[in-house]
């Protein structure tokens, strides 16, 4: 399955990119997660993070669907 993702802050840094489009195997955002935590070294974990399918926030394990654009959300820091 091909899905589209976004990164945003900590994890745009940390990735080095802003999007990329990956092939997978996890059947849900957490097992994504899991896959791109290792792959770029993400420091935070998925408890620390919202997740959004489709423009939707949603939940760590809906089903993904080939074509699904996801965005794992880091917390917002600022003043």
């Amino acid at each position: 399955m091909r899905v589209n993702l976004q990164y945003f802050a900590q994890l745009r840094e940390q990735a080095g990119i802003g999007d990329e489009v990956v092939d997978t195997s996890a059947a849900t955002p957490r097992e994504l997660y899991a896959e791109l935590r290792a792959r770029h070294g993400f420091s935070l974990s998925a408890d620390s993070l919202k997740v959004a399918v489709n423009e939707r926030f949603g939940d760590w394990q809906q089903a993904l669907v080939d074509g699904d654009t996801v965005v794992f959300v880091p917390p917002v820091a600022g003043g």
